[in-house]
């Protein structure tokens, strides 16, 4: 853990494409170490770990195991051009407003997001805003909704257009007065022939976007500018999570259980709490199986015995493993970052989708804890370096352990003792 903190960027410090993170960069605050930090000294992380000793002490077949993580993501499309979005803003004269915008909703809450920034821009309840499906008669040329920059986009968009409408009329509100309701001030503007229609569009600023790989170095790049930098800015700014996690494995079957988790993510001034924290929960179980019960097996070289050559056989529920109820972690506790504005997305909030997929991986490395500590047991007591490659599935954890059965299993399989204890089970590649 040490090693670790010790070892993450600090303020003004260049990421390997070029970027500077936190203060002297253009890209936020960098809050990992304070999230970091603040998992450690709130869960007193090395009295749990002595915990964990003390239970792997006295239990001969159940060993558990930790592992912290942190993660940054970088938001925005690396293709500049990809970075943009339109929407379509409707007021009526009931004070009701209907918002096309060229996005997809698949249950992420895009929707409900666009719904709230249009209504706070009106200044009505969300209840009044209703979302149109997304169709290219409406806004056309649309950006595939990807990279989790929906909200960024699509939120921007929309209050560029609602912004556009208020503009209109505001001459309409100011004799009115501030009493008067959308309603009312929606009717009369339309008497006086005001248009209360609006497109609005919305792109990062160029200097923020867009990233050239291939673009090679000027010679008259400044020497003292970050590697890489010539090639572009290839993030808007970064969503910073860490994650906390404790398992317990059967040296038996290989099986595992997730008994504890503990996750914050720093996602700017959340648009809507509870739709980022589901996100959250999901990304983070969808990061879980991919890298422990989520394993792919074609008819290969390494897996003779699935016919015809070339046939998926985990082509379904039987033999593809998807996390489930039993799967989540027994106590899962979902935090988001306070005092963590952000000045480059719609209402200072952050993009929330994919970034918290990683951190569903502190479930695989918290197993492979375990089964170090199973293997310095087996190994004399000398803790040694060994390759453990996801997914780790109840056979991979099993014959990870090294112990006289699994070393015998292996043997067979290739063909040589001296080979055993390094042999790497693996999926289709």
């Amino acid at each position: 853990d040490k090693m670790r903190r010790d070892n993450m960027y600090k303020d003004g410090e260049t990421t390997h494409f070029g970027m500077i993170v936190g203060a002297g960069g253009t890209n936020g605050k960098w809050n990992v170490p304070r999230m970091f930090d603040r998992l450690y000294n709130d869960l007193d992380i090395p009295k749990r770990r002595s915990a964990i000793e003390e239970f792997n002490a006295k239990n001969k077949w159940l060993k558990r195991g930790s592992a912290i993580l942190p993660t940054k993501f970088g938001i925005a499309f690396t293709a500049k051009y990809m970075n943009q979005g339109g929407a379509l803003v409707h007021l009526y004269t009931d004070g009701t407003v209907l918002v096309s915008h060229g996005g997809t909703e698949m249950g992420q809450g895009l929707h409900t997001k666009v719904c709230q920034v249009a209504a706070q821009a009106f200044g009505i309840p969300v209840e009044d805003v209703y979302i149109n499906d997304s169709s290219t008669d409406k806004v056309a040329n649309t950006i595939p909704t990807a990279a989790s920059m929906s909200t960024d986009l699509y939120g921007m968009c929309t209050l560029d257009a609602c912004r556009q409408i208020l503009v209109r009329l505001k001459p309409i509100r100011e004799r009115l007065g501030p009493d008067a309701s959308l309603a009312e001030v929606a009717n009369a503007a339309h008497m006086e022939r005001i248009d209360l229609t609006a497109h609005g569009f919305y792109t990062p600023h160029e200097s923020r976007i867009g990233f050239d790989f291939a673009k090679e170095k000027p010679a008259d790049f400044p020497e003292d500018a970050p590697e890489n930098s010539w090639k572009g800015h290839p993030f808007n700014y970064f969503t910073q999570g860490c994650a906390y996690t404790e398992v317990e494995v059967d040296l038996l079957t290989g099986n595992h259980r997730t008994l504890f988790s503990d996750v914050i993510v720093d996602v700017g001034s959340s648009v809507n709490p509870a739709i980022d924290i589901g996100q959250i929960e999901g990304a983070f179980t969808q990061g879980m199986g991919w890298s422990t019960i989520e394993d792919i097996a074609y008819g290969d070289d390494d897996h003779t015995w699935v016919r015809p050559r070339g046939n998926l056989f985990t082509a379904g529920p039987g033999t593809y493993k998807i996390p489930a109820f039993n799967d989540q972690p027994e106590i899962f506790n979902v935090s988001l970052l306070e005092d963590a504005d952000n000045p480059f997305a719609v209402h200072s909030s952050k993009a929330v989708g994919e970034p918290p997929f990683f951190l569903g991986t502190s479930v695989f490395y918290a197993i492979k804890d375990a089964v170090r500590s199973v293997r310095k047991v087996n190994e004399g007591g000398k803790e040694k370096y060994f390759e453990m490659r996801l997914p780790a599935t109840s056979e991979r954890i099993r014959m990870y352990l090294n112990d006289d059965i699994g070393l015998k299993a292996k043997e067979i399989v290739v063909g040589a003792a001296e080979l055993a204890s390094s042999y790497q089970p693996q999926g289709s590649f």
